[in-house]
């Protein structure tokens, strides 16, 4: 009898006991980490708040440039973007966006993705969050989602505070094209939307490669200046035609192909091959990112 009343009440061996364990483990490390947490981590930073102020900023100097020195043109800018710059305010959202999209924009993709586990253990606590437990996996995508998301605020912004100073500055009128001709106002905002979008995935492959070397060194501006600085080089290569076809495959020769949407039959092969050979490249980047960092030896 005495047997029977003191037998315990939990599991009668330590098998049951330990996959309990394991369930509850990895139950709380998919808790951890959440996104929400990771975006105010970020959110918070003094480089965000700098970046989100320079990219608000950018287009209200450049239509301070224009209403200083007076409306655009001259022979050297002939049939040119800017020459129709202040004809309304599309015509001023895309010349922003033309004035950025080569280099400007790529700034804030290359510091959100090159500074996201770089900095962790620039920091030294990168292991602290590895010995939550936060599983590797977790953790890259939950800094990968929350730069991504940040990346795409940043490139969205330019062409809303142009579009909207634009507007105030010049009105809501229908895009001039600069060869002749215009698009109307609904025309245009579409034509502006897929040239964004056309941005924003021509800007992975700088994405993936600040993140692979953000998985591969510690040193945060290591990550965002390699990726500034190969971004740079593609472009300078894009720019020597005595490469001839070699150039289609620098993912920089095609980043002005949204200006083929402003014409009035849009062109879309350059957009296309452009789109294909950013993605490819970033899948390899982001998978080798992965690779390097579910192996690393994590030390700081």
């Amino acid at each position: 009898m005495s047997t029977l009343t003191d037998a315990p009440s939990g599991p009668p061996s330590g098998a049951p006991a330990t996959a309990h364990g394991l369930f509850k483990n990895r139950s709380t490390a998919r808790r951890t980490l959440p996104l929400r947490v990771e975006a105010v981590r970020q959110l918070r930073r003094r480089r965000t708040l700098a970046m989100g102020a320079l990219v608000v900023l950018l287009p209200l100097i450049i239509l301070i440039a224009f209403q200083v020195g007076g409306s655009p043109g001259g022979e050297r800018n002939q049939n040119g973007l800017l020459t129709v710059a202040t004809a309304s305010g599309a015509n001023f959202t895309a010349t922003c966006l033309f004035l950025s999209s080569g280099f400007f924009l790529v700034v804030p993709v290359a510091l959100f993705f090159g500074d996201t586990v770089a900095s962790e253990a620039g920091w030294s606590s990168l292991r602290y969050l590895l010995a939550a437990p936060v599983p590797r996996t977790r953790l890259l995508v939950s800094k990968l989602t929350v730069a991504l998301a940040f990346s795409t605020v940043a490139t969205l912004l330019v062409p809303l505070v142009a579009l909207a100073a634009g507007t105030a500055a010049y009105h809501w009128k229908p895009l001039q094209l600069p060869a002749g001709g215009s698009l109307p106002t609904s025309t245009a905002v579409v034509r502006l939307l897929v040239a964004i979008g056309f941005i924003l995935l021509s800007q992975l492959v700088t994405a993936a490669l600040a993140f692979w070397l953000s998985t591969v060194t510690d040193a945060p501006l290591g990550a965002v200046g390699g990726a500034l600085g190969l971004t740079i080089l593609g472009n300078i290569l894009g720019a020597i035609s005595a490469l001839g076809s070699v150039r289609d495959f620098l993912p920089t020769y095609w980043a002005y192909s949204w200006a083929d949407l402003l014409q009035t039959d849009p062109q879309w092969s350059g957009m296309a091959k452009g789109v294909s050979v950013s993605v490819s490249y970033a899948l390899v980047l982001f998978a080798l990112a992965f690779r390097h960092f579910r192996a690393k030896d994590v030390v700081s």
